[in-house]
């Protein structure tokens, strides 16, 4: 909003800015102290406006882009899916009869994207009426649509899940591109954001709002970006139905060995446990679970022992290693959960105030609860903010 000629005060509970998108010390103690990642952050390449954002930011040199993907199987067999039809076909996590019925599937997806009734079944539902099969399911389709939508598919909205697909894997060409951040999170959004907001941005850290009176004429206009669970509490009378809204977990492992177990930078890991392997240095590797229901009642030294156990079954080399340290964080409000019919009840950036606007990754952005939804959920109510104010931009990319 600075940059589009607004005085702004910007209050944020915590602080540091960013939100869910942060790091920390591991030893808070220790002023040299290793910031590890709140929860790994990964993004596509058609995720435009993310990248329009690291590009204000002034950090889009600090996303590393993969233009494969590797699999890991218990037992330490690797297999890479690269681009274009040759590349699936070679996908050896999946049998003959696995690749024709997912290819189905995709082209089913191209089929049916207009269909207004996605929203109404889980993904599962949709996989099973479209005859998939349990390897396709289990290999295929579950750990890409768990990873970006933070959910089952069982309990997922077949609505995101087909954006996911249709976006990522049958967008443009170079769509399914992932990129990883090359810094923590702590320097990747909030220390680029403090040095790029300029002078019309004030910024007050440590500084949480008990209460929101968009009539008052403290302000012209207020964005509120708090989470679902936090408005009502915030702007009372807004008369929004929440009550549907609900949570998805994550948990995340951080590992540091005293050796190198691999030297690949990322894997999605199959039929276990722990989804996802990112090495953040030859010896530190961060495991995810998203959806990670079954971790949330877990002892934090339950959840090490299952961690350890399951990376060494994917990574052999890592069985005579010791583990020196680790590190799990639970973060039990990471996402909300995109059941089937609650996006009807997303709201848009403008609501019943005419100087209140709405922005956060479970609004309506037009897409699921990611860095790309919080981000185009920023740009819309922006937008909304110099449509009320008369002098109307674009923020929106795409």
């Amino acid at each position: 909003m600075g940059s589009a000629g607004f005085e702004v005060d910007l209050h944020e509970a915590r602080p540091f800015l960013g939100g869910r998108a942060t790091s920390f010390p591991v030893s808070p103690a220790e002023p040299d102290s290793e910031r590890i990642d709140n929860c790994q952050h990964v993004l596509l390449r058609c995720c435009t406006n993310l990248l329009d954002f690291y590009r204000r930011c002034g950090v889009l040199d600090q996303i590393r882009f993969f233009d494969e993907y590797c699999f890991v199987e218990p037992g330490g067999r690797v297999s890479r899916l690269k681009p274009g039809l040759l590349g699936f076909l070679r996908l050896r996590i999946l049998g003959a009869g696995d690749r024709v019925a997912v290819a189905r599937g995709l082209w089913a997806m191209k089929r049916e994207r207009g269909r207004p009734d996605l929203d109404d079944v889980t993904f599962a539902a949709w996989l099973a009426d479209h005859h998939q099969t349990a390897r396709a399911i289990a290999r295929f389709w579950t750990p890409v649509v768990v990873s970006a939508l933070n959910e089952e598919p069982a309990r997922a909205s077949a609505a995101p899940a087909f954006q996911v697909f249709l976006e990522g894997f049958l967008g443009r060409n170079r769509s399914y591109e992932m990129g990883v951040p090359a810094v923590p999170l702590g320097e990747l959004y909030s220390a680029a954001l403090e040095r790029r907001l300029g002078n019309r941005v004030r910024v007050h850290l440590r500084s949480p709002l008990a209460r929101l009176d968009p009539v008052s004429g403290e302000a012209d206009y207020y964005v509120s970006a708090v989470p679902f669970e936090r408005l009502a509490e915030l702007v009372p009378d807004l008369g929004l139905d929440l009550a549907r809204f609900e949570h998805s977990p994550i948990t995340g492992i951080h590992l540091w060995l005293d050796r190198e177990a691999t030297p690949l930078a990322q894997a999605a890991l199959l039929d276990r446990t722990i989804q996802w392997m990112f090495r953040k240095s030859e010896r530190h590797y961060q495991l995810v679970v998203s959806a990670s229901r079954s971790l949330v009642p877990l002892a934090r030294q339950e959840v090490i022992d299952l961690a350890w156990k399951e990376f060494r079954e994917f990574f052999p080399s890592a069985r005579g290693a010791r583990l020196e340290r680790a590190h799990v964080i639970k973060e039990t409000r990471a996402t909300f959960s995109a059941v089937p019919g609650l996006e009807a009840l997303r709201p848009g950036p403008v609501t019943k105030f005419p100087n209140l606007f709405l922005a956060g990754d479970w609004t309506r952005s037009g897409w699921p609860a990611t860095m790309e939804g919080a981000v185009r959920s920023g740009y819309l109510a922006a937008e909304a903010v110099t449509q009320a104010a008369g002098r109307p931009q674009k923020f929106l990319v795409g």
